[in-house]
């Protein structure tokens, strides 16, 4: 065991990290990795044939490569943590203007690359990338010009993920398209935009929003479903994990118990909330809910002790867009919000997702980590980056 007074490495990182957060991350993996087992069968067999738990060894991997992103991660310095963040962007930008090029059509969408052991969603590291880099220019006390005129901060970080936009609406992907544009949106609010910028914000995601509506068949059916006045015609999806649900009640049917899970499509990642219901009850489903309330509010609060302008806004754009993701994926399986396929932070099945999700919480570590003030001084993204070229 270590004492604060430590100066090793590991002992510095062991003091300052915010092991509350850590230990809330772990036990969303752990959970992540019963599900895993859980839903495994029924997407490698079927209700009437044997199924495997190939998925399940799969995510165990993947959860160990996770876990070595997530801690190294979170060993970054914040100078360090604004030149990953710039990096990371522009090689998810390019990424996801090649897979309109390369990428894998599944049903009607290009949102893939195939690496031949897994299939790669660059579009998942764009949030924690864009986070960072939004909060490195945002909270930059220095001003941008071009051609001898300033140019207002969010007009900058806009201009950095539109291209990125029009690449997510081409692919098509609405869900990511929204989820960026929300983090750009958070990052103006927690960076003090007025409140006529937040009501301009507000207008234009109503314009988007009935836009893609008109304009997106599949948007449209979707929306139509969830208002549609019969209920019972919700979605085939949506009515399957109702159906489990009400089959779980409190406790579950227990582990292996789940006969619903074998009729629903990519139970193993969108809908893996509905085997938490279906095998676990209420009472998992309430748990992952509680832990993914427990670590938003642990980050929000540890960013707004920060006296770095860059970290606040940094973890908690970090800490919204995670809770956003995950009140997405829940809200859509117990039917509070129009089907839209994304998948839960730690729990669904998938490479990307895991290791996007255990960057985001490995820079939120690292943008959270009680560090001393004395001497420090800040450094702007665009003097760090000339003085390392």
């Amino acid at each position: 065991m270590s004492s604060r007074a430590d100066r090793a490495f590991f002992a510095q990182w062991w003091w300052t990290v915010d092991r509350v957060a850590m230990t809330a991350i772990l036990a969303l993996i752990a959970i992540g990795l019963i599900l895993a087992f859980a839903a495994s069968p029924a997407v490698t067999g079927g209700a009437n044939s044997a199924g495997n738990f190939l998925f399940a060894g799969k995510q165990i991997a993947y959860a160990l490569v996770a876990a070595g992103i997530m801690i190294g991660t979170s060993l970054l310095s914040l100078r360090n943590l604004k030149l990953v963040g710039a990096v990371l962007f522009a090689l998810s930008t390019i990424c996801v203007a090649l897979v309109l090029l390369a990428g894998d059509e599944v049903l009607g969408a290009k949102r893939w690359i195939d690496l031949g052991v897994m299939t790669f969603q660059p579009s998942e590291f764009l949030k924690p990338s864009f986070a960072i880099l939004g909060a490195a220019i945002l909270a930059d006390r220095h001003a941008i010009r071009l051609f001898g005129a300033v140019i207002p901060k969010p007009v900058i970080t806009f201009a950095l993920i539109a291209p990125s936009l029009v690449f997510l609406v081409l692919e098509p992907d609405v869900g990511q398209t929204a989820l960026l544009l929300a983090l750009w949106g958070i990052l103006l609010f927690f960076a003090g935009i007025p409140l006529i910028g937040i009501g301009i914000l507000a207008g234009v995601s109503t314009v988007l929003a009935w836009l893609a509506y008109f304009l997106i068949p599949h948007v449209h059916h979707r929306v139509e479903q969830f208002l549609a006045p019969d209920k019972k015609d919700v979605g085939y999806q949506t009515g399957l994990a109702l159906k489990a649900f009400a089959h779980g009640g409190l406790v579950g049917v227990g582990p292996g118990g789940g006969t619903i899970k074998y009729a629903i499509p990519q139970v193993n990642s969108d809908f893996i909330f509905a085997v938490a219901g279906e095998e676990f009850g209420l009472a998992l489903c309430g748990l992952i809910a509680l832990l993914f309330t427990v670590l938003t509010v642990r980050i929000l609060l540890r960013s707004a002790q920060a006296r770095d302008p860059f970290a606040q806004l940094a973890g908690a754009s970090l800490g919204a867009v995670l809770a956003l993701q995950a009140f997405i994926n829940m809200g859509v399986a117990v039917h509070i919000l129009p089907a839209k396929g994304m998948t839960l932070p730690f729990i669904s099945y998938g490479g990307s997702s895991l290791f996007a999700v255990a960057l985001t919480m490995g820079l939120t570590l690292a943008v959270t980590r009680q560090r001393p003030q004395i001497g420090a001084r800040d450094v702007s993204l665009i003097s760090l980056i000339g003085a390392r070229a």
